[in-house]
């Protein structure tokens, strides 16, 4: 007869509450714990300070034994009485998939085995880019999910990597990142979805559906603020007001909470206006838990609960770092114990911490742990993918087993990604699609890398650069490599010297420069986790290079595959084309190909702005009209190419613009409808983009914002309407802390093909009282597209 917590029958709260009433002191402060194998030894760091902090974890115990257990990753040593966590077990060395997954079952069996409840770890990895595994499949980078306007297919994305992570036993994923890029100077740009809060949000918060629906835990992150920090250095302080954190960086993760069920919640590195994310009550408990009704479990950023005695000052020791940050609402501490081992049992016995703060942690981590069957009766240690092929935890099985974490479906969603995502940002010599017959002149650093696919959180760029005698284990072609089978009837030449080698191979008909950005770590890289830039002045002199290719008189195609937007007003008229991919992942080399060549017509559209020049902190679209050039000042920080730009090789035409109601009152909603043609000859996909203005608000609000957007395939000739359902809280705003409000006026809905190219201005008009909403507010703006021939249907 199972035991009251393994008894699936009853309700998890109840089998939590039975296991938490029997444990003792250390066994609950086990719970909140984490080890990571092998993270002491050699390498460079993957979190900040990792080898400073990552010796070989034990906690101090009257009772019990340590147990030591041989892993591909190096030997971990197991507290007597957990860990609650396993720290990247796939995710920290190149590791055969199936012999990870042998060690992890026998790692967990070990686990199980040492604590008088059975008790196994809770496993975690990183899945920004796809699972960050040897031979894992590898995604384009979230900007480049931005790009794409696709939510459905990032929910299909997810789904699939979630069924790769629990396959092999890992129970959560550290992903989606939500913080919305406000200056993308910022190293991990990259790691973000976009400059606009609704795309973030309604993109993250499908990538959130589809893990979860995996049955893996979906990890929000950074709580919040860390993208908005001063001049754009990683962890540096942040400064912004309560209005622009309610209404900017807020919504993603209330919306992905909300619509999304994410269970778990990271906290930031960053302290907002003095106050340390990691130990901020009102954010992690009062916003989060008592306003949001948050449920689940809520984890330490890497080694950021030691940040708080170490960075931020606010803790003159680990003990006083562990009461701060379990205090305010961190419930784990990740990836290894510091803080809430030792320290934080010292801490208790002497009364500066109540134990009823550890209560309240570990039974949300023995919630989460039953949600995901890890305690019931009849769990066991093999993971599905060894289960199904008979294979025990000790690797014995009928015949030989093999873990494909690239499966075709996921390879071939990345390639639908990748291709959706590249944006052609301009075409004014009518070059592209490259002629088939055309003499090319492939040029640049990143013409022949398959390094420049790949961000900072793929496992090439983020592990294997520490083991360089290893194979990246999968298969990443070029741009050059792509290229050429899609131009079979071309001269495709490979010119990595430029100019120079132009006389001894004939003079081109087009160059084709691939430039932009090697992702890395901590400054081995011009974009990523720790490499911050100075200015947004393309890298590494590759402005000089671009600047030999035009003055050849040739025309230039400039790719740029970076992991965020570069200054190009230099070259403003005096390129070809240029199309911008945001390391489009292990497919991305056929997508940006494919748009050379015109197999796929271009429908990405940009996230974030790029900027005309590249000094000083860009203003994101969302500037209020002081922000936008005025007579006031002598900068114009109009961008060269706005927020939601994006060309394709047919064209549009948008016709008969309606509102259903041009007076709501302002709590019901209204239909905005406008069809939209191809008039060009070619199948192609549109991006219809719907914009609010608030001519008059009583506080300053953007000038133009994102409400509502519809991705919209037409074949030659056809047509198409889009209906958006408009609901007043659309336009609600925080007027003070804590007051969100709608409010009567005159507001005008915008239908644009970007924020800078508005096709048609509807009035809408609110009436009645002001209302104020809270966390049940409406969200989202509904769309659904008819073809136009068969009419509307009522929505």
């Amino acid at each position: 007869m199972p035991q009251p917590w393994q008894d699936a029958a009853l309700p998890a709260d109840t089998r939590a509450a039975e296991l938490l009433s029997r444990m003792t002191l250390e066994e609950k402060a086990a719970q909140l714990s984490a080890i990571w194998p092998g993270s002491d030894e050699g390498g460079e760091d993957v979190a900040p300070l990792q080898h400073e902090f990552t010796a070989p974890p034990s906690l101090t115990v009257d009772s019990g034994e340590e147990v030591k257990v041989a892993t591909p990753a190096g030997e971990a040593v197991l507290p007597a009485h957990g860990p609650g966590q396993l720290t990247r077990p796939f995710g920290t060395k190149p590791v055969d998939p199936v012999e990870a997954a042998r060690v992890l079952a026998r790692l967990q069996r070990h686990i199980a085995g040492a604590n008088r409840f059975g008790i196994p770890a809770q496993v975690h990895e990183e899945c920004l880019t796809g699972f960050n595994a040897w031979q894992a499949a590898i995604l384009p980078t979230p900007l480049a999910w931005g790009a794409s306007f696709d939510p459905a297919l990032l929910e299909r994305a997810a789904t699939l990597i979630g069924a790769s992570l629990r396959s092999v036993g890992v129970h959560q994923g550290l992903a989606p990142v939500l913080d919305v890029i406000r200056d993308p100077r910022w190293g991990r740009t990259e790691e973000a979805i976009a400059e606009d809060p609704y795309l973030v949000a309604t993109i993250g918060t499908a990538y959130v559906r589809g893990l979860e629906s995996a049955g893996v835990v979906a990890t929000l992150k950074h709580f919040v603020g860390y993208s908005a920090s001063q001049a754009a250095r990683n962890h540096a302080p942040v400064s912004m007001g309560p209005r622009e954190q309610a209404d900017v960086m807020l919504p993603p993760f209330e919306m992905a909470l909300r619509d999304g069920g994410a269970r778990s919640v990271m906290h930031a590195y960053n302290d907002n206006d003095g106050m340390a994310a990691a130990a901020d009550p009102w954010l992690l408990t009062e916003l989060l838990r008592d306003t949001w009704g948050f449920a689940g479990v809520v984890v330490a950023d890497y080694f950021g609960i030691s940040f708080l005695e170490l960075n931020h000052k606010v803790a003159d020791s680990p003990g006083a770092a562990a009461a701060l940050a379990l205090a305010a609402g961190v419930d784990v501490e990740l990836p290894a114990v510091r803080c809430y081992g030792e320290p934080l049992l010292k801490a208790v016995r002497s009364g500066e911490i109540s134990e009823e703060l550890i209560d309240r942690a570990v039974k949300r981590v023995l919630v989460q742990k039953i949600q995901l069957g890890l305690l019931d009766e009849h769990w066991s240690p093999e993971p599905p993918a060894l289960a199904a092929a008979g294979d025990g935890a000790t690797g014995n099985g009928s015949g030989p087993v093999t873990i494909d974490l690239d499966p075709p479906e996921l390879r071939a969603v990345a390639r639908t990604l990748a291709e959706e995502s590249v944006v052609l940002l301009a075409n004014e010599g009518r070059v592209l699609p490259l002629a088939p017959d055309a003499k090319v002149a492939v040029t640049g650093p990143l013409a022949d890398d398959p390094a420049a696919m790949l961000g900072c959180y793929t496992f090439p760029r983020h592990v294997l650069l520490d083991h360089p005698d290893t194979e990246i284990g999968l298969s990443i072609p070029t741009v050059l490599e792509a290229l050429r089978p899609e131009l079979p009837g071309a001269t495709v030449t490979h010119l990595p010297e430029g100019p120079d080698g132009a006389d001894g191979a004939g003079r081109p008909d087009v160059w084709v420069a691939v430039l932009g950005d090697h992702s890395g770590l901590f400054g081995r890289g011009t974009s990523g986790e720790g490499c911050d830039a100075r200015d947004l002045e393309l890298p590494d002199g590759q402005a000089a290079y671009l600047d030999r290719l035009v003055e050849t008189g040739v025309p230039v195609v400039l790719v740029l595959l970076s992991g965020r937007p570069y200054a190009l007003g230099r070259w403003a008229g005096r390129l070809a084309a240029v199309v911008q991919g945001f390391f489009p992942g292990e497919e991305g080399g056929s997508a940006v190909a494919g748009v050379l060549s015109g197999r796929v017509n271009p429908s990405g559209r940009l996230p974030v702005s790029v900027p005309r020049h590249p000094g000083g902190q860009p203003w994101t679209y969302l500037a209020p009209p002081l922000g936008q050039a005025n007579g006031a000042t002598s900068l114009d920080p109009t961008p060269l190419y706005p927020f939601g730009h994006g060309l394709s090789y047919t064209s549009f035409a948008w016709e008969d613009p309606s509102l259903e109601e041009a007076t709501v009152p302002t709590d019901s909603s209204t239909v905005v409808s406008v069809t939209v043609r191809n008039t060009g000859e070619r199948e192609g996909t549109e991006v219809v983009q719907l914009y609010l203005h608030d001519p008059l608000a009583r506080v300053v609000r953007p000038v133009n914002r994102l409400v509502g957007y519809a991705r919209v395939t037409l074949a030659a000739g056809r047509a198409a309407t889009v209906r958006f359902v408009f609901h007043a809280d659309l336009a609600a705003y925080t007027l003070r802390p804590g007051q969100r409000i709608v409010e009567p006026g005159v507001l005008e809905l915008r239908l644009g093909a970007s924020s800078g190219d508005i096709r048609h201005t509807l009035p809408l008009a609110l009436t009645g009282p002001e209302r104020t909403v809270g966390h049940d507010r409406v969200m989202t703006c509904p769309v659904e597209t008819v073809p136009a021939a068969t009419g509307a249907a009522p929505l």
